[in-house]
């Protein structure tokens, strides 16, 4: 029989051909990935102008890439913000918003969360064949009915893989001198409560089955014993540090309380791992750093070696991290097939302080800051997009652009489509960063503070550069005249804490980027038109809002169930970090 050599070789030609239009595929999807820190002001980097904070890493990636100055966020909170950042739409649309004065996520023992209806840029880059992950800070919920269904957890959104903190740093997580100590003294504590119950389980089928005999009197005391002890341990641990301050491993809670000092290198690890395991296929990587939020958890290398204090330690601990991301990107040799975009989810927080000691972040020459839904300072945040060959480097855009571009963004440069049964708010940023278009796709932009609209800007699309923006709600600074909300810590969006105007208070943000001094009917011949421009597009912009729940008003009250918990409720303290290596989610692809 002859040998079906042709048959062979048009096989091995297809299976080349294959090959290559699987590569030229994969060439055609960037990887993504995108880089969040955490209350981090404007002007806390060196390329936004700071000159006393050393950000060598971010000033590169700044140099290398795009640099957006007029980039805002959807909010000046954390929750709310991210959720518009994941879904490219207004939180006040998906329910992440409160009409009181908890504005995010409370604890991890509510049951209120990011919807799950809403779709997310992971979930659409997961279906253009994707690995997606998340690492890092989440603050979008957990759980919903028990302590370990998990409802709001990242895989529920389109991650493949997730290694981080489900909620947020807050005072309690660090420092924790007594941590080991607790570890130490659960597990022993732990291993009573197990040899009571076994002895009780042995003297209950004792006496049923007629081997022993003893009094039920002594046996209902020992279950009385554990609820007891059960019940004095709980009690103990009132502290959020216990209970909120944690991390997870895709569905397991790896360290509680977690050592909040070294969880950030650990985070850097995973990613590095992450893009080891996926640096031959096309990946969306989320790194979103609890850096540089109080109460600023900073390793002794950095301990003391910045100008500012403790804050500019993280930040400068922070950029050190980024660097070690970049560095990873370039030994895979991703660089020139990645795009890579840095952010903050909002801007610093100007009343966190200690004493005389400041330690929240630096805005520029914007007013105010975290909390303060209208201000320049509380949602103006940097923005660097670096894509070799395909943006060029060392580009100032001045145009107003939101953290809710990067969903269309992503998902026009991955081959994806839009959801077409909701309203998207971002735009497709690359047309603006490759400079195919001059001016920003949006037209109004509105600003809230929780479910309130404080302000809205509009940009003309006309070459006059103006970027009108009127001011409806503005807080009231406590001290009068102080730029901040140091009485409450917070700024409020309603009530007696803030001041109502009518008409509203109108800049151009062109001319008067630090907000200093409103334009009058007087002073501006446009005044009158600006104003009624803008009340028309909110008119037209509240229409489109429909009502739904909000996540962070009636859902965001605490439910012991929900508390979670590493080992069996009350006893839930434990550190498997040194147990665990070459981590991989149950819903990764390898």
């Amino acid at each position: 029989m002859r040998p079906r050599r042709p048959l062979v070789f048009m096989s091995l030609v297809c299976a080349l051909l294959n090959t290559c239009q699987a590569c030229r595929v994969h060439d055609d999807k960037p990887n993504i990935v995108l880089i969040m820190v955490d209350d981090l002001g404007i002007g806390d980097l060196g390329c936004y102008g700071n000159d006393t904070i050393r950000t060598p890493h971010i000033d590169r990636l700044a140099r290398e890439g795009v640099r957006l100055t007029q980039h805002v966020a959807a909010a000046s909170v954390c929750s709310p913000s991210r959720a518009a950042f994941l879904t490219g739409r207004y939180p006040i649309r998906s329910g992440m918003v409160s009409s009181g004065n908890r504005r995010v996520i409370k604890n991890l023992a509510v049951p209120a969360g990011l919807p799950l209806n809403e779709t997310t840029f992971a979930a659409l880059l997961k279906k253009q064949g994707y690995s997606t992950g998340l690492i890092g800070k989440w603050h979008q919920g957990l759980n919903c009915d028990s302590r370990s269904d998990h409802c709001h957890h990242p895989y529920n959104y389109g991650f493949d893989y997730y290694y981080g903190m489900p909620f947020t740093l807050v005072d309690s997580c660090w420092p924790d001198p007594s941590r080991n100590t607790e570890l130490a003294f659960e597990s022993q504590l732990w291993l009573c409560v197990q040899l009571v119950a076994i002895a009780v389980l042995t003297l209950t089928f004792g006496k049923l089955s007629g081997w022993i005999s003893v009094p039920w009197l002594l046996i209902f005391s020992m279950i009385l014993f554990i609820f007891l002890l059960g019940y004095a341990w709980f009690s103990s641990y009132t502290s959020d540090l216990y209970w909120d301050c944690l991390l997870m491993r895709g569905h397991e809670i790896t360290e509680q309380p977690m050592k909040a000092e070294r969880a950030g290198s650990i985070m850097v690890k995973e990613a590095i791992s992450f893009l080891e395991r996926h640096h031959k296929e096309p990946f969306l990587l989320f790194f979103s750093f609890l850096h540089v939020h109080i109460p600023l958890p900073t390793t002794d290398d950095f301990i003391g070696t910045s100008k500012h204090g403790l804050y500019g330690d993280n930040v400068e601990e922070m950029d050190s991290m980024v660097g070690k991301i970049l560095d990873a990107i370039d030994d895979f040799g991703l660089r020139n097939n990645t795009l890579v975009y840095f952010t903050s989810d909002h801007g610093g927080h100007l009343e966190a302080r200690r004493g005389h000691a400041q330690l929240g972040g630096w805005n520029g020459i914007y007013k105010g800051g975290k909390g303060m839904g209208g201000w320049e300072g509380g949602i103006r945040v940097p923005g660097i997009v670096r894509w070799p060959g395909k943006v060029p480097a060392g580009r100032l855009i001045k145009e107003p652009t939101s953290l809710m571009d990067i969903l269309p963004t992503v998902t026009s440069v991955s081959g994806g489509s839009l959801p077409q049964d909701r309203v998207i708010d971002g735009r497709d940023l690359m047309p603006l960063l490759q400079g195919n278009v001059r001016h920003s796709e949006h037209e109004f932009l509105f600003h809230y503070c929780g479910s309130y609209l404080h302000a809205v800007r509009w940009i003309p699309k006309d070459d006059s550069g103006s970027v009108w923006k009127a001011h409806y709600v503005t807080p009231v600074f406590q001290p009068p005249a102080s730029g901040g909300c140091y009485v409450t810590s917070f700024c409020r969006c309603f009530g007696e804490q803030v001041t109502h105007h009518n008409p509203p208070l109108l800049f151009d943000l062109s001319r008067d980027p630090s907000e200093s001094t409103p334009l009058t009917p007087a002073t501006e011949p446009l005044h009158d038109f600006v104003i009624k421009k803008v009340a028309d597009a909110l008119k037209e912009h509240q229409e489109t809002i429909v009502p739904v729940t909000y996540q962070l008003s009636e859902l965001n009250q605490g439910r012991t169930w929900l508390k979670p918990c590493c080992g069996v409720f009350p006893f839930c303290l434990c550190d498997k970090e040194e147990e665990l290596s070459q981590p991989q989610g149950p819903n990764e692809k390898r």
